[in-house]
């Protein structure tokens, strides 16, 4: 997205204002790539409804068809794959672009590692700087043949088709990682176990499951057998709790009447944002969905937020890894709490699409925020009203994203450069952002 005279689009968010009404934002985008993907290599065919036609689904999308998968889209957010089976997939004649898709790519490292054919994933300038190597390891553990430069892509990976199960633990909680290894140990001799230090996101064996293979889960320790055939079933896509995230956000800074948030995933291993806030004292009420749809196993809910009187918190380290997407968002509840909000164990937080602490303490520091910068976290001083000024997001959708909100407790306008990569993950932001009653436009 750029402007006419070749300048990247900002944002541009007037002071103030308060939102309230219903919404919904764009459908899961973890649960997105994640049913393309198994419906790519299940026998039959698979319904997608609620899908999110963002760019990093899209990439996922264009990458299946480049490997063979016939897939249709009747509709934006209805996707029909016709599945080709565990063996089914075939060598793409060029390089798989996953755009600005972290997940996407660490993900195909999984699926790909056992196939009989060669490999080359790429990805955007971002994506290019992101670390593969926390995926390679254990992939290499089962026999696979994968090639990072300096850690990072273009991953070049050689077909292994005789990969061999393991047992690995995880030295950092991380869904992908996960996924990958369970996604390889589909074709993997003898059964793959992955060990977490703390729970991640569960969407991949939720879906796995769905597709009617066995995942077996004992404590911290989740396996799968190899050999096991998927087939093809409906999954309904709930809204992206992470998309969710901003206007929960905006909701305990500006809604004086309330606002409701329709049909969102509150799969618990992603909801400790609901903890955290709540914790600071915001007044968030959740009330579950029964479902027409089959979700496949993931809990929906519409969530009820009313503006709030936020304290400063001690953040409990075991909400990290549930909330790790969602952190953006909440360092701007943080900045308008009132005393100090203090958040370590969040590493992970520098290998996102930027360095995600130290661009929100940059931006933090801008908008007058006293704040400290921490290895691993941040601590925060609020209680203040926000000033104002040009933040860079440095690319980041979710930077964009949270400072956009940030504009709900400003005294001055907030001018947010390099926004387009909002629509790699919530198509139609702006829209929804005015409509809830944020004073934003393109600048």
């Amino acid at each position: 997205m750029t402007t006419p005279t070749g300048k990247s689009a900002c944002y541009r968010v007037e002071p103030g204002g308060t939102v309230a009404g219903e919404l919904t934002v764009p459908g899961d985008k973890s649960i997105s790539h994640r049913s393309l993907m198994l419906g790519g290599i299940a026998a039959g065919r698979t319904e997608i409804t609620g899908f999110l036609a963002g760019e990093d689904c899209l990439a996922t999308l264009r990458a299946l068809q480049a490997l063979g998968v016939r897939i249709e889209r009747p509709e934006p957010q209805r996707v029909r794959v016709s599945g080709v089976g565990l063996e089914g997939l075939r060598a793409a004649d060029v390089p798989l672009d996953m755009g600005n898709a972290g997940t996407a790519m660490r993900l195909f490292m999984g699926l790909l590692a056992p196939r009989a054919f060669d490999s080359t994933l790429i990805g955007d300038e971002s994506l290019m700087r992101r670390p593969m190597e926390r995926v390679a390891t254990p992939l290499r553990l089962m026999g696979a043949d994968i090639r990072t430069h300096d850690g990072r892509p273009p991953v070049e990976i050689r077909g292994t088709p005789k990969l061999r199960g393991i047992d690995y633990a995880l030295p950092v909680a991380s869904a992908q990682v996960k996924s990958a290894v369970l996604l390889a140990g589909l074709n993997a001799f003898g059964h793959t176990r992955v060990t977490e230090p703390a729970p991640s996101r569960d969407h991949t064996e939720r879906m796995l499951t769905a597709f009617g293979v066995e995942v077996l889960r004992q404590g911290a320790t989740v396996a799968v057998a190899g050999g096991q055939r998927l087939t093809g079933t409906s999954v309904a896509v709930p809204a992206d709790f992470s998309s969710a995230a901003f206007f929960l956000v905006a909701g305990c800074l500006a809604a004086e009447h309330g606002l409701l948030l329709r049909n969102v995933g509150v799969n618990p291993t992603r909801t400790g944002l609901l903890d955290m806030l709540r914790l600071m004292g915001a007044d968030i009420r959740v009330h579950p969905v029964q479902q027409d749809v089959p979700s496949r196993g993931e809990p929906i809910a519409d969530i009820e937020v009313r503006k709030s009187r936020l304290k400063g918190v001690r953040v409990p380290e075991s909400l990290v890894p549930l909330s790790i997407d969602e952190f953006p968002a909440f360092f701007v509840a943080a900045a308008v709490a009132e005393g100090e909000t203090l958040v370590r164990g969040a590493l992970e937080l520098r290998v996102k699409e930027s360095d995600r602490l130290a661009a929100m303490a940059q931006g933090l520091t801008v908008l007058g925020v006293e704040n400290q910068l921490l290895e691993d976290g941040l601590r925060i001083k609020g209680g203040k009203d926000l000033g104002g000024g040009v933040i860079e997001s440095h690319g980041d959708h979710r930077i964009a994203m949270a400072f956009a909100i940030a504009g709900l407790a400003a005294r001055r306008p907030i001018e947010i450069r390099d926004v387009a990569n909002v629509a790699t993950s919530f198509p139609g932001f702006l829209e929804i952002a005015r409509a809830a009653g944020l004073q934003i436009e393109i600048s």
